[in-house]
């Protein structure tokens, strides 16, 4: 399961960087076979089925204060609660500080470059597509950091890392 668990965090934070979204089937399959791996006793980072759900909780309603406050999608927050079922409750403290910390650069690079423009290019990664190219010209919310690519980098390292000092 290490190698489906790694294939979906690919695909989250492939699709949040260049969308700056998360769709709800992509969630949805993550939660699912995150249950199918705790069944089978085949989930990548060991934990128990109290630690999955108590992740998932404090995942989903942490970030759901985020969320309330206008400055988090709604994809970031479900994903959280999914990735909480995959990491359990004790990798998600040290999975949300290298997001943030990850997240934390990229605003400092798009502050940087709010001044000092290098490359349209870079500007694309960082920023997302603008909100014309998809026919709203006026967004209600603008969202330019990818906070679920973040989670999901954060916690393949996190998984790696714990693999290496076990």
């Amino acid at each position: 399961m290490t190698s489906t668990y790694l294939m979906w965090l690919l695909f989250i934070a492939v699709y949040d960087f260049r969308q700056r979204r998360v769709p709800n089937w992509l969630v949805l399959a993550g939660a699912f076979l995150a249950f199918v791996a705790l069944a089978l006793g085949t989930a990548p980072i060991e934990h128990s089925w109290t630690a999955a759900l108590f992740g998932a909780g404090i995942g989903f309603g942490f970030l759901l204060l985020f969320y309330t406050l206008g400055v988090m999608g709604a994809g970031d927050v479900k994903f959280a609660g999914a990735l909480g079922l995959w990491v359990g409750l004790s990798a998600l403290l040290p999975v949300w500080l290298i997001a943030s910390l990850l997240a934390s650069l990229h605003a400092v690079l798009w502050l940087i470059l709010q001044r000092w423009p290098v490359s349209s290019r870079l500007s694309l990664v960082l920023f997302g597509p603008s909100s014309s190219a998809h026919g709203n010209p006026q967004p209600s919310r603008i969202r330019f950091i990818p906070y679920a690519a973040y989670l999901a980098l954060a916690a393949a390292v996190w998984m790696v890392w714990g693999r290496q000092s076990s």
